[in-house]
């Protein structure tokens, strides 16, 4: 069952003004403040919101709360926003009624969160699916671009929007989202050339500097992450608790993404809001021409180059552009120079002017990505808008920007009086109630001062920049103190009014005008610039002559061939038209109102100022707003809830009625003796005139509750002792009838034991008398058996007696054989030397006996692990082993260069004669598997001389060639006489060719240190002789005659 709430349940402070009692200025700050501490930070005014800035998290935005003011009664609920946007999706999709939600307040105060919360309560309540959710993601994702490109850190809040926003959700026939539109108001451009102290620039800087390295300082940008650098940059505010830039910058990257942007779209923003820092820093030196006039002209060009660069402009052009100003009149041109003052009035111009057209920009390119597709246009939808505008704003040194701001919050109040009156008049005509007249203060009078055509100040100031002539501040000052002199919210210390003659709160320079919200004062200085928001042609001729496909859009005016002389629509024109289309559209629509308000000025939790909100209390209207809903029935409430909440106070509708409820809560308030002028049935609702009467019947249904909730205690007390009392008599039958049933088992038990134990005992006794007698007859068997057994064993004894001593001996010594052996081995098994062939390790034998059995072991396990070693090699090891082998048959103990050669690896081809180009020819002679290849040294027959060869083996050849030419000797002269560094491979390598080699004769190996060769003819007797190193270790060869040849060997150190 539903539990039906109210409203007016556990309610802190009051929850709806209008039921305030009694109604003050005080009252009304000390309900706010009281509901503060608690951290209701939402109230009522009828229909109204008030929010209060907490400046903290608070638990009350989950999707619980999303889903606990879904399809719920405005009032049925405690305060809060989703109750809000609740009832203005389910009138927009129901009732079929274009909506309007308007968020108004200060800065600080919470407007742009408080547009977030409803559209995503919107985004959470309305329909599922995939074109649906991209809608939504589109819609919600736009909020972080226009923040990082139109919010700043400001004294008052450290993201505060620095323009108006207002967007049409547009939504089909079951209330699900197709698209939207975006419309901005009054760009605060002039913060992208100066901020105030303690204030920053725009996010979107401060996150460009703070991005990727690359993307900054490496890529087309060149920028410089140092804030310092940058002239547009304040520098006591640069960082902000909090703020993560360049976290902030990532999710604007993703969010552009996810609106539509593409990639190139991106990059160029960027590049344009790069130009912009960089154009801030471009600095201008005086010089005086010929003729006497002054000039300027750019100091440091760098600057100047990389903005250029950015944009695509040449250098020249907009240099020029800087320090000339073209004007054109008719047919004729005129070129003056531009002091330095008006250069940096031009470089600042065209900053703002480029900011601005970018973000108007921007905001047309997210309208081309969120708006409704045309197959979309030709059916009707319903529409939501969403206003998040700057609130009234007084400050010290009001300017005109704070003029046209206060100027659309006129606007706003004055269309909020007059919706509300209307909403309470047509709920009074729909539900048959008389309606009666409203007194209240109509703020037209100051709307019409501000934008009458003829005699509003918007109109003179346009009427002044528009004028001929020398036309300054003052002069506009001036011509308002002649028109509107006698107007009665105007004041001025120069006017013909003398009651502010003397007035030195009131500046020469000055002028004040009564809002509805009080007295601000605006300083005249800057009206007329402001207003005329000029920038040079020559400025935008040159932004148009740029290669850059952004800055072509940005600059239409540029175009040469599209020359307007006439001057461009002033800023506060402009503003007027785009204030007065929103009031148009507005009046469309069923208005919802959201008062924000800003608890302190430090931006902290639970700090509640009197002053700071009293004064947002009166310039924000709330109380005129209290008082217009209290002129006629403060309270009013359908029927069914009214007799559901109240049916209580009276025997005859408790506790159910039956009938109409309209009749129902007329006899209750008729027993209830409710005058009749307090209250007034409608055709669905009750009316009722004063709080004082509601207080009255939540005091008696407060005290009925209490009155209820003892007698349903009294009824539940004496119900729980009657269910007790007959629970415990049940309960005394069944112990009863348990005992006794318990009592009869218990003797029946008894006699049972009884008569088992009498069972027993006699079982016991006959069985006890057969174990006596089973056991006497066992123990005369086991006397015949033991005695028979004593006597075949003497018997036995006596027979072997003899034998037994005789072999006692021996089988003591085989025993001990036997134990000696197992120990041996059981030893030999816990000492195994390692499995390593060359370890020459061995236990020692422990006795002599086994010296044959020891030194048999030792060779059986050496050739079994001489065969585990030799198991483990491949093919190509044991060539290599058997090579080796073989040359220790042929050289070990007879040539004295082999032990040194044991270590060294027998490589074979020495020359890589495949892989070498080298010897490209040498390997195409050779078409078979070469063996060995290296170099040897031939030794002349005639004189000794050595020269270089090639020597090379195959399975059937031996090649010889010159080293230098690689040609192969064919011709045979004799035996060769060599030497090489690799002999013993060389003739280890022929030796076993020639073993193998079935049709070949074994070679003969003879090692001499002496022998006979045969050159051509003759035989010479070649002898190795031992001398000292000379010419490093080479072989030296000497022919001492026809017959002898010295072979020198050096001596091995």
């Amino acid at each position: 069952m539903e539990v039906k709430t109210s409203l007016l349940d556990n309610m802190i402070g009051v929850g709806d003004m209008v039921l305030l009692e009694p109604l003050s200025e005080d009252s009304f700050l000390d309900n706010l403040k009281k509901r503060f501490d608690h951290s209701e930070i939402y109230t009522y005014i009828g229909s109204v919101v008030i929010s209060m800035n907490p400046y903290r998290s608070l638990p009350i935005y989950t999707p619980e709360k999303v889903e606990e003011y879904r399809n719920r009664n405005f009032y049925e609920l405690s305060p809060h926003i989703y109750a809000l946007a609740d009832e203005a999706y389910r009138s927009l999709r129901d009732q079929d009624k274009d909506q309007c939600i308007l968020i108004t307040g200060e800065s600080g105060a919470g407007k742009t969160e408080a547009s977030k919360l409803v559209m995503s309560y919107v985004a959470a309540v309305c329909g599922k699916g995939h074109e649906v959710n991209k809608v939504k993601e589109q819609l919600l994702q736009s909020n972080p671009v226009l923040e990082a490109f139109g919010n700043a850190k400001t004294v008052r809040n450290d993201n505060s929007s620095r323009f108006g926003k207002y967007m049409d959700i547009e939504f089909d026939f079951k209330g699900d989202p197709l698209g939207g539109v975006i419309s901005n108001y009054l760009l605060e451009k002039s913060r992208v050339v100066k901020q105030p102290r303690g204030e920053r620039n725009f996010h979107v800087f401060y996150q460009l500097l703070s991005g990727p390295h690359g993307l900054c300082v490496t890529g087309k940008l060149k920028l410089d992450r140092d804030f310092s650098k940058y002239n547009y940059l304040s520098l006591d505010s640069a960082a902000v608790n909090g703020l993560d830039d360049a976290a902030n910058f990532r999710t604007v990257r993703n969010a552009m993404q996810i609106v539509g942007f593409m990639e190139d779209e991106v990059q160029s923003v960027l590049e344009l809001v790069a130009a912009v820092l960089k154009l801030g820093n471009i600095e201008f030196k005086p010089e005086s021409r010929c003729n006497g006039t002054d000039e300027s002209r750019v100091k440091d060009k760098n600057d100047l180059k990389e903005m250029c660069e950015l944009l695509g402009i040449e250098q020249s052009v907009l240099e020029r552009a800087f320090s000339y100003r073209t004007v054109e009149a008719k047919m004729e041109k005129v070129s003056t120079t531009l002091n330095v003052a008006q250069a940096y009035y031009a470089r600042d111009a065209l900053a703002k002017n480029l900011y601005s057209r970018l973000f108007s920009w921007l905001v047309t390119r997210i309208n081309e990505s969120i708006q409704v597709s045309d197959a979309q246009t030709k059916a009707r939808h319903k529409v939501m808008g969403v206003l998040d505008i700057y609130g009234f704003e007084i400050f010290e040194d009001n300017s005109f920007e704070q003029f046209i701001i206060n100027y659309c919050n006129e606007k706003l109040q004055q269309i909020f009086i007059e919706l509300t009156l209307r909403e309470e008049q047509e709920e009074y005509v729909r539900e048959g109630i008389e309606w009666t007249n409203i007194e209240y203060f109509n703020n037209a009078i100051i709307c019409d001062l501000i934008e009458n055509n003829q005699n509003g100040i918007l109109a003179m100031l346009d009427e002044e920049c528009l004028r001929p002539g020398t036309v300054t501040d003052e002069t506009f000052l001036d011509k308002l103190n002649t028109i509107c002199a006698d107007h009665q919210h105007f004041e001025s210390r120069l006017n013909k009014n003398s009651k502010f003659l003397n007035d030195h709160s009131l500046p020469h320079n000055c002028f004040r005008i009564q809002h509805y919200a009080g007295k601000v004062l605006y300083r005249v200085e800057g009206f007329v610039d402001k207003n005329n928001d000029l920038l040079y042609r020559d400025l935008s001729q040159a932004m148009y002559k740029a290669n850059h496909s952004l800055i072509k859009q940005l600059f239409p005016e540029g175009n040469p061939a599209k020359v307007n002389l006439k001057r461009p629509p002033t800023a506060g024109f402009q503003f007027r038209a785009s204030v007065g289309t929103l009031m148009r559209n507005l009046q469309t629509k069923n208005p919802n109102y959201i008062r924000c308000i800003k608890p302190n000025d430090k931006k902290a939790s639970h700090i509640f100022t009197d002053s700071l909100v009293c004064h947002q209390v009166r310039y924000l209207g709330l109380m005129e707003n209290v008082r217009v809903r209290r002129a006629g029935y403060a309270f009013r409430q359908p029927y069914e809830p009214c007799l559901e909440r109240y049916k209580m106070l009276c025997k005859r509708t408790w506790p159910h009625w039956k009938g109409p409820a309209r009749d129902g809560v007329e006899v209750l308030m008729a027993d209830l003796q409710i005058p009749a002028e307090e209250i007034a049935y409608g055709r669905s609702k009750i009316f009722i005139r004063n709080p004082r009467t509601l207080f009255f019947l939540e005091e008696k249904r407060k005290q009925c509750l209490q009155d209820l909730a003892t007698l349903i205690q009294k009824i539940y007390r004496g119900w729980k002792c009657r269910t007790h009392f007959l629970l415990m008599k049940k309960s005394q039958i069944v112990v009863a009838a348990w005992y006794r049933r318990y009592a009869q088992q218990k003797k029946y038990r008894n006699i049972k034991s009884a008569t088992t134990v009498v069972q027993s005992y006699t079982r016991g006794w006959q069985a006890r008398k057969l174990l006596r007698e089973l056991k006497y007859q066992k123990r005369c068997e086991e006397a015949v058996t033991t005695i028979a057994a004593f006597w075949h064993g003497t018997q036995v004894r006596r027979e072997y007696r003899k034998f037994f001593r005789a072999n006692a001996g021996k089988k003591i010594y085989d025993f001990t054989i036997q134990r000696i052996i197992q120990k041996y081995f059981l030893g030999l098994k816990s000492n195994m030397p390692s499995m390593s062939p060359i370890d020459k390790k061995w236990p020692a034998r422990p006795y002599s006996f086994l010296d044959g059995v020891h030194t048999e072991l030792r060779k059986i396990f050496h050739h079994w692990r001489c065969k585990k070693y030799r198991d483990q090699f491949t093919e190509e090891k044991k060539a290599v082993y058997e090579e080796k082998l073989e040359a220790s048959e042929i050289f070990k103990g007879k040539k004295a260069l082999y032990p040194s050669s044991v270590s060294q690896p027998f490589k074979g081809d020495y020359l890589e004669i495949s892989k070498n180009p080298k010897y490209q020819k040498l390997n195409s002679a050779v078409d078979e598997k070469v063996l060995l290849a290296d170099v040897v040294n031939k030794i002349n027959r005639a004189n000794g001389k050595v020269r270089k060869h090639t020597h090379t083996h195959t399975h059937t050849h031996t090649h010889h060639s010159v080293y230098s030419t690689f040609s192969l000797y064919t011709t045979v002269k004799g035996d060769f006489l060599l030497s090489s560094e690799h002999l013993i491979e060389i003739i280890t390598k022929l030796h076993r060719i020639g073993a193998t080699a079935a049709d070949r004769e074994k070679l003969k190996v003879d090692i001499s240190d002496e022998f006979l060769v045969q050159f051509k003819q003759d035989k010479v007797c070649v002898k190795f002789i031992q001398s000292s190193p000379k010419n490093g270790n080479s072989v030296s060869c000497k022919r001492k005659n026809n017959r002898l040849l010295e072979v020198s060997v050096p001596t091995s150190p």
